[in-house]
């Protein structure tokens, strides 16, 4: 049977070789053809041809209705105003439907299937992220958010990482800042113009850095001890909108490393929670103390001598203390402390400058730096508080002002003048760190190429306690921010 149509009626119609011939058609019910059903070649392609033409009016008539609902009229063109409120009416009655079958739902509660199959539908379909956004609005959020926490308690600890609600890792995007210092600072390495290295290093990193979407602040700048023109304290950074965040930089930490191409220089940068970063104020230098985590608190602390210290550190790691490594910033104002080490038979590591990459060294797991001790940047020392928060490890800080106006001037703004643990430096618990090498000793210094670089990073989150490094490979002929030509 096949179909013909006609502008009144369509007919079913059987073909049958009948008295009249070969292919003569008559039309009858089904139910009245009693032939065999034989068709011919053509008879079957003009079958074809009358459904296809029934597909094409059954199409012709619902594009009509549909464009009349939508206020779309054949004389009048396109009322576009109507077919606006049109498709308004039909959300908001798409909505209010959605929002009784909610509500009827978690009436039922658990002895009710639909409940039940909502909940189900909220566990694969609904991250907290798209709630929050607005893309579920019209979705009952508090069973959707009772569905989440059922699912993460179904999810065993310690069982792999937890992606059910993916965020934002603000340090992948801060590891671009410092490369972008990194690969300009890297230009001046031996040349003996440590200034004209900072100064390059300060640009570029503020250029990237207003790319991002922040709002920052820099807490720990440049302008005080290195009386560097931008990023100074205070400045407002980033593009102006997004994470409101505290901001320590450190553009080129290790400037005379760099003039003279010795290695251990690093560009380093971190952010936290707006108000989380301490202030240091007139303080430009603190007195630290850093080793790794596997020492932990209560063995080492900076109203303790250094050869109790030692002591204590000897016995906690169970090695002598003739094996132990000590770090200490070469300068003079620390001969009592290099003093104090030769006499107790510790091994000494004099370095010239890089306060923050030897924190690094001294906290990591597996380093051949036991402690380091002395006297450096507060600036410095509050990016290792950072740094430390995101990785592990165990440090103290106290200010150490210079003079008895600089400590007066201190104890006005309402400083604390006593110990300063991890916590008390950074009180928030959002803190993103970045850092990318300059010359080799921590990480990788930069490697210029045939018409690029290659940079290696450390990128730090203090909330998830991930530890990336990275390999990254610039090339010129890709314009990008951190992909400037030196040319």
């Amino acid at each position: 049977f096949f179909y013909r149509l006609d502008r009144r009626r369509v007919t079913p119609v059987c073909v049958c070789e009948g008295t009249g011939g070969r292919g003569t058609r008559a039309a009858v019910t089904e139910e009245a053809c009693a032939q065999p059903r034989t068709r011919t070649q053509g008879e079957q392609e003009r079958a074809a041809l009358s459904v296809l033409r029934l597909g094409v009016w059954v199409l012709m008539l619902k594009g009509g209705l549909n464009m009349q609902r939508a206020g779309l009229g054949r004389k009048g063109g396109v009322d576009l105003a109507a077919a606006a409120s049109s498709q308004r009416q039909r959300q908001r009655r798409g909505a209010a439907r959605r929002l009784r079958l909610a509500a009827k739902a978690s009436k039922e509660g658990s002895k009710s299937a639909a409940s039940g199959d909502q909940q189900q539908e909220g566990k694969r379909l609904v991250p907290l992220s798209g709630v929050e956004d607005g893309r579920y609005a019209d979705v009952d959020l508090e069973s959707l958010r009772k569905a989440l926490l059922s699912t993460a308690g179904e999810r065993e600890r310690g069982n792999g990482p937890d992606y059910s609600s993916v965020q934002r890792n603000l340090a992948l995007e801060l590891v671009r800042v410092t490369e972008a210092a990194a690969l300009e600072a890297g230009r001046w390495f031996g040349r003996g113009k440590k200034n004209d290295a900072d100064d390059a290093a300060v640009k570029a990193m503020r250029k990237v850095l207003n790319a991002l979407e922040i709002d920052g602040v820099v807490v720990i700048g440049e302008g005080v001890k290195d009386d560097a023109p931008m990023l100074f304290c205070g400045e407002r950074v980033g593009a102006g909108y997004g994470q409101e965040v505290d901001v320590a930089v450190d553009p080129l930490d290790g400037t005379t490393l760099v003039s003279k191409g010795a290695p251990g220089s690093i560009s380093v940068i971190a952010t936290a929670e707006r108000g989380s970063l301490l202030d240091c104020g007139p303080c430009v230098y603190m007195e630290k103390i850093v080793c790794g985590s596997d020492v932990g608190a209560g063995v080492v602390d900076l109203n303790q001598p250094l050869v109790v210290n030692l002591a204590a550190l000897s016995k906690r790691l169970n090695k002598p203390v003739t094996s132990l490594t000590v770090a200490v910033l070469d300068r003079p104002r620390h001969e009592d402390i290099v003093r104090q080490c030769r006499q107790a038979g510790t091994r000494i590591r004099l370095f010239a400058d890089g306060d923050v990459a030897m924190s690094l060294e001294a906290a990591r797991a597996g380093s051949a730096v036991d402690l380091m001790v002395g006297i450096g940047g507060s600036p410095e020392g509050v990016l290792s508080a950072c740094a430390l928060k995101c990785m592990g490890g165990f440090m103290q800080g106290r200010l150490a002002p210079r003079n008895e106006e600089e400590k007066q001037t201190a104890s006005d703004l309402g400083l604390d003048m006593g110990i300063l643990t991890i916590d008390d430096i950074v009180t928030g618990k959002e803190v993103y760190f970045a850092a990318t090498g300059i010359s080799d000793g921590l990480l990788k210094g930069v490697q210029y190429v045939s018409g690029g670089a290659v940079t290696n990073s450390l990128v730090m989150r203090s909330e998830s306690g991930t530890i990336r490094t990275m390999e990254t490979h610039h090339h010129w002929h890709r314009p990008g921010l951190t992909n400037i030509d030196m040319a």
